[in-house]
């Protein structure tokens, strides 16, 4: 995982957009990485109050590993009201773990907490996973999968280069009751095979890059009870700041911009996904 989660993200923090006139949430961010301190920390809150102040007042934080997962779950016992969890094995990290099934054990036992209120980001990513790997990568999804289902709550997916591959292995097993697509980047022909299937999209910085005009018509097709924003902070800082340290305040930039896209007023599309957001992770208090 050295790849993709220690990255130097030794990069100038974009500035902090116009608030939004109603507050939202970002459905998916990783604190630890942003922050690289404890989850109780001064660090973590300044993040936090940051995104408060430009109208988005809770964010799910999302595990990667197990370790990282734990330090998710306790930056939701952190931050009641602010932060919930989800928890998992990255589709990159599985398959090169010393010990898969101690791992997964963690990620099931911290599965119940109450604070935990999704399973991911799991899923399938054969941009990095080279082909021998991906049999393992498989066998992992398959696994989290059949947790989210077990116990009742979303399941977040990593889709990277295995459209086809994650859509007939969710066939295949039967998806979760709440299945989410993170930073979807799929076409047009997948988003409205996801739509019919009742996946919900979620959208990330990615959608107001100018090389992702298939992301933007996809956007537009997405029913407002299946849309989510994110940001994947500390990963892929929305325009015009791409390039930059990214953190849940930049959630006002993309949903600008996909509220330009699908023509609809911005508070309007800020309420819709904030209650997506309860409705699907529940409450954060």
């Amino acid at each position: 995982m050295a790849d993709r989660h220690n990255r130097d993200i030794d990069r100038p923090l974009a500035p902090l957009p116009e608030p939004l006139r109603v507050r939202c949430a970002d459905s998916h961010a990783h604190l630890e990485i942003v922050t690289n301190a404890e989850p109780d920390s001064q660090a973590v809150a300044d993040v936090l109050a940051e995104a408060a102040m430009v109208g988005i007042d809770r964010v799910v934080q999302v595990g990667y590993s197990a370790e990282q997962s734990e330090w998710s779950v306790k930056c939701a016992e952190s931050w009641p009201g602010k932060v919930l969890a989800a928890v998992a094995l990255h589709p990159n990290e599985a398959p090169v773990v010393d010990d898969l099934e101690k791992d997964f054990a963690i990620i099931e036992r911290l599965a119940a907490h109450p604070r935990v209120r999704a399973i991911g980001e799991t899923g399938l990513d054969f941009f990095r996973t080279p082909p021998e790997l991906q049999e393992r990568q498989t066998y992992s999804f398959k696994r989290h999968i059949a947790l989210a289902k077990q116990v009742d709550k979303a399941l977040v997916i990593h889709d990277r280069d295995a459209h086809r591959a994650v859509l007939d292995t969710l066939t295949e097993v039967g998806a979760p009751r709440q299945t989410i697509f993170h930073c979807y980047s799929g076409d047009v022909d997948m988003a409205v095979e996801c739509i019919e299937k009742g996946y919900i999209l979620s959208f990330a910085g990615t959608v107001t890059f100018k090389n992702a005009p298939a992301l933007r018509e996809a956007v537009k097709l997405v029913p407002i009870s299946q849309l989510l924003v994110e940001t994947d902070a500390p990963f892929l800082a929305p325009m015009p700041h791409r390039g930059s340290l990214n953190t849940p305040a930049q959630i006002p930039n993309i949903l600008r911009a996909i509220a330009k896209e699908r023509g609809e007023d911005e508070s309007y599309l800020a309420q819709a996904i904030s209650e997506n957001v309860e409705r699907i992770f529940g409450s954060f208090a």
